[in-house]
Parts: structure tokens; sequence; C-alpha cells
């Protein structure tokens, strides 16, 4: 191996110290942001249920709202796998007493306990219930695209799914996943089943950057007492 390319390579292993060190830096900012999201989720998750908020940001995301209303007689349902498998969740519209609505999760249908969208039992008259606020989630699932105009959801498109019940002019831009009300025999459509679970990796990323960092770094300084031995002798 040449001196140019004895030269090169100790640039190379140097810079690749670098690029590793600054994705362990990176990891690290995410550290921190994850850390404070979780203390977040869960204070929000212990605070006492307020208003629906007319509009919602990243902050509000878990938080816990209380809602006052009538059911629309009308629903979509929203392809789900959880707890108990797989089968859908059921989204109706509540109207607040203010004449807003909120698309309300109801909770979880298997196959078995399935009906026609629009014929799961909705309470009769003023209900009030207590839920997780949770932001639009737009697209669809993994490879497979929402379908609005034959009504078939893989996500909780708010827009859309607010837009096929015929309540798009009113609706909060965001839904609720209704709570289970321990007081209440369980029933389908399954409320409560909301995972809260945040994949918190980055210190194990981190510390992987940072041995390869070191590592890169001994590699450049072994070349370069090499080419110095080299230059000596």
């Amino acid at each position: 191996m040449g001196r140019a390319a004895r030269i090169a390579l100790i640039v190379a292993s140097a810079l690749a110290s670098l690029g590793f060190l600054a994705l362990a830096a990176w990891q690290l900012q995410r550290l921190g942001w994850k850390q404070d999201l979780i203390a977040r989720v869960e204070q929000q998750l212990q605070a006492e249920p307020v208003a629906p908020p007319p509009v919602a940001s990243k902050a509000d995301e878990y938080r816990r709202v209380r809602l006052r209303g009538r059911f629309e007689p009308r629903e979509a349902l929203v392809q789900a796998t959880t707890a108990l498998g797989g089968g859908h969740w059921v989204i109706a519209p509540l109207r607040l007493d203010d004449g807003r609505a909120v698309l309300v999760n109801r909770g979880f249908v298997p196959p078995a306990a399935q009906r026609a969208p629009g014929q799961h039992a909705v309470p009769d008259g003023p209900v009030e219930l207590t839920g997780l606020l949770r932001l639009t989630e737009t697209g669809g699932g993994p490879l497979r695209a929402n379908v609005p105009e034959e009504g078939r959801w893989y996500s909780r498109d708010v827009a859309g799914i607010a837009a096929q019940l015929g309540v798009a002019d009113k609706a909060a831009p965001y839904f609720v996943d209704e709570a289970a009300d321990p007081a209440q025999p369980q029933r389908y459509p399954r409320p409560g089943l909301t995972v809260i679970r945040f994949a918190n990796n980055h210190a194990v990323y981190a510390a992987t950057w940072l041995a390869l960092a070191a590592m890169a770094a001994a590699a450049a300084a072994y070349l370069v007492r090499e080419e110095r031995r080299r230059a000596s002798s």
C-alpha cells in the first residue's frame, strides 16, 4: 500500500470516528426527547379529565378528556389488531352540547361480534364519557391505503372518516379513545384497549455508535503510529 493510500485510510478512519460521534450525540438528544415524552404522557394519564379543546397539538396527545353529548346513529369500522386479536375499531360521532362533533373510538369488535357499519348499538340519550385524546392517523396501514369511497379504513383518519359520516363541518380535528368504565359490564365494542408504549432504545443506540467511534479512532491512531514508524525507519 502506497503512502497516499495510507494517508487516505487515516483520514477516512478519523472521519468515520467523527461521524459515529455525531450519531451518538443525536441518539442522546433523542433519548432526552423520549424521556420527556414518556414523563409528559404519564403525567397526563394521572391528571383529571378536561373539556375537549377546539384544536390539539402533539402536546395534547393522550390527554384525558371528558365528553358530554349524544351519539349519532352512524359509524365507521377501522381495521385493528389488539390484545384480543384482529378485528375493527368502531368509530362513531358524538355530538357535543355546543354542536361540535368528536369522533369517538367506542372500542374493538372481533369478527364474531362484528355487524355492518351503523348497527352497533349506541347509548340512547345523553351520555358522558372519558377517554384519551388522539391525533389523526392519515394514510392508512403498512402497504394498505385507506379507500374512503368504499368505506375501507386501515387508520383512524379524522378528516376522511368525518367526511364519510357527514360531520366534517363540525368535527374536531382529533378523535378520542373511549376509556373502559369498571362499573359497567364488559361489552362490544370493547373500550379501554389503547396501547401506550414507547420504544426507548436510544441509550443502546448511543452506546453502539460510541463504541464504533472508539474503534474507528483506535484504527486511525494505529495507522498514524505505523506511518510515523515507516517515516523514521
